[in-house]
Formats: structure tokens, sequence, C-alpha cells
């Protein structure tokens, strides 16, 4: 694997050079482009100097071991270091998603359950908000649609980071949060104290950097106003200002009501659209290329049960890793990182026992 360094290498100074140019920054979405690939591959540069360096160390200590006990006594640490050293660059070198530096945009729907559902949607929102801020990540609510109980029936949250580093980036790790959430607990509408089942579905989608990124034809767009409603379905104003976009190729709706202004609605829509739009390129290549999917654990898919969260029990049970902890009301509370990286590591397996299959 290590025989693609160095081409990376020369990447990353040819990256450097461009970047140094005060003409790059006339075109911001190039720049930004650049900026993110030279951050990606900024670690891969660490990794192999450390990777080298320790490997000339373990060669000069071998070759004066039998001259100085010291550096004899030192060969079995460099092992150790080196074989660590090896290891991170074998998982930098993994080929990463494209979309890792992404923001996101983030839906929430009640399921099963009704109110009880709803609530658990609230709860979800909540604890991406806390997550998301403890990472410093920014994060604005587009859409919500609420329930009597003061849960969401439905809501949708863009969440921007602060890094070019794929790595570091918001898709990178709440791309793995789409599914079926299931909660276990005693609902508050519960006089007998007995505990009941129900769950929300949560939709990731990364959001599009650029409107040029995904071609919109006008033609190809329905759109239709109407008032806003509110819990219960009752009018909040007098103005058809709420906006559903539909479009017409993909049969994929989008309806927006929170924004007073019917251009505001309308911008937030078309917002999601190209949001959607970009998922469903995505879907498509996956599709065509479903062996390299097989490997990966990541999932846009609303009907696939990835979680459960019991909390009676303060259990939290992720069923694709395996992860399971009884710290639920800190991970409510945003303390959601050793879940997601469960997650993260099992697709670096996968990724990683693909490429040995190639291999």
């Amino acid at each position: 694997m290590f025989e693609s360094v160095q081409g990376l290498l020369d990447e990353h100074a040819q990256l450097q050079k461009e970047l140094s140019d005060p003409a790059v920054y006339a075109d911001q979405a190039r720049a930004r482009k650049l900026g993110r690939r030279s951050a990606e591959l900024n670690g891969i540069v660490e990794a192999h100097k450390r990777w080298s360096h320790l490997s000339d160390d373990l060669e000069a200590a071998r070759e004066l071991a039998e001259e100085d006990p010291e550096l004899a006594a030192e060969v079995p640490g460099l092992e150790a270091e080196l074989e660590t050293a090896q290891e991170r660059l074998r998982r930098l070198l993994i080929p990463r998603d494209p979309d890792d530096a992404r923001n996101v945009i983030i839906e929430v729907k009640g399921g099963e359950g009704g109110d009880e559902a709803a609530l658990f949607a609230g709860d979800l929102l909540r604890m991406y908000m806390r997550y998301a801020e403890s990472r410093g990540w920014k994060t604005e609510i587009i859409s919500a649609t609420e329930s009597d109980l003061g849960g969401y029936k439905d809501v949708q949250m863009a969440i921007k980071g602060n890094s070019n580093d794929p790595a570091e980036g918001v898709w990178a790790r709440l791309k793995f949060e789409g599914g079926v959430h299931r909660v276990q607990r005693v609902p508050v509408t519960e006089s007998q104290g007995r505990i009941h089942t129900s769950a929300a579905g949560v939709l990731v989608l990364p959001e599009v950097d650029e409107p040029e990124e995904v071609d919109i034809h006008q033609n190809d767009l329905k759109i239709d106003v109407y008032r806003s409603s509110g819990p219960g379905g009752q009018s909040v104003n007098t103005t058809d200002s709420a906006v559903r976009i539909t479009h017409l190729p993909t049969g994929i709706v989008v309806a927006m009501q929170n924004e007073k202004s019917q251009l505001q609605n309308r911008e937030a829509a078309m917002r999601v659209l190209r949001a959607r739009l970009l998922a469903h390129q995505q879907e498509q290549i996956d599709a065509a290329n479903s062996e390299t999917r097989k490997s990966q654990i990541r999932t846009m898919d609303r009907s696939e049960r990835i979680r459960t969260y019991n909390f009676p029990e303060n259990r939290i049970a992720d069923h694709r890793t395996g992860y399971k902890a009884y710290n639920l009301d800190a991970v409510m509370n945003g303390e959601l990182e050793p879940v997601v990286q469960s997650a993260i590591q099992m697709d670096e397996e996968h990724r990683l026992a693909a490429l040995g299959e190639e291999n």
C-alpha cells in the first residue's frame, strides 16, 4: 500500500505551491477545494515522516546493537513505535469519502409512536445540537413542524464545521447517523408506568458548497405556494408564504414554511433540494459500484434500525458496530463521540479489508 505514498507527497508539494499564489483565491470554490485536499494530505505527510524516521532509527539501532547495549535495549521500543506508526499511515492511506469535509443537513422525523416519537425526535435534535456545540460547529434550524406536546413531527437542521481537514468534517462524523433510532422508555403520557417502544428516523445529507455543483433546470421544477400551518393544522399567517418544490425528473419534494416570506422559504427549499439531489447522484454512483458499497456501513435509509436508546437501563446500543454503553444520559447530552468513533472504525476496517481483497 505504501507504494502510493510518493505520489501523494508530490501532490502535497504541488498544492503548497498553488496555495501560496494569491491569484488562486480569486476563485473561492477552487481555493476551498485545494485547501481541503491539502488538509487531507497534511496528515499523510506527517505520518510518513514519522514512519520514515522510526524506520531509520530502528535500522541504525539494530546495526549497532551488538556494540552498544543501550541501543540494543531501545530496539523493542522502536519496533513497537514503528508498528504503531505504520498502522496509522496505513489507515490514512484508505481512500476517503469525497464528501467527508462537507457540512450537512440533518433531518429528524418522528416515526411510529405518535406524540412519544415526536418527543424523541426533539431529544435527538438536542443531542446533535449539543454534540455540534462540543466540536465548535454551528447549527441552524432550517425547517420545523412541532407536535402538540412540544416535540417535532419533522425538523431539519444545517450543521457547519470549522475545519478543512476531511477527517474532522461534519459529514465524516455524522454520515453514519442515518436510519431508524429506537427508544424504549416510559412516555410522559403513560400513567401506568409502562415502557413503550417508539422510533424516529434520521436522514443526513452532505450540503452543497456551490449551487453550480448540482445542475438544476427551472423547467424541471414544479413550485407550489400555500399558507403555512402550525400544530393541529391551523393557519399561522394570512399570506401564501409556504413553498413546495417538486423536482420532476426524480420526484423529490421539499416543502418549507418556517420563514415569513415566500422568497426566504423558496431559498431554504432550494438549499435542501440541492443536498437531496447530491445524495441522489451519489446513490446512483454507489449502485453502479455495489461491491465497493458493501464495504461501508454508511446508510441514509431511514428504514434500517441502527440504534436503540433504553432509558430505564441508561443503555445505548448500536446494532451495526456492536457498541454498547450504560451512559445514555451523557450521550443524550451530546457526548456522542465514542458512538461515532465505533462507526468510523468499523467503516475503516471494511475499507481496509476491501483494499486487501483488491491487492
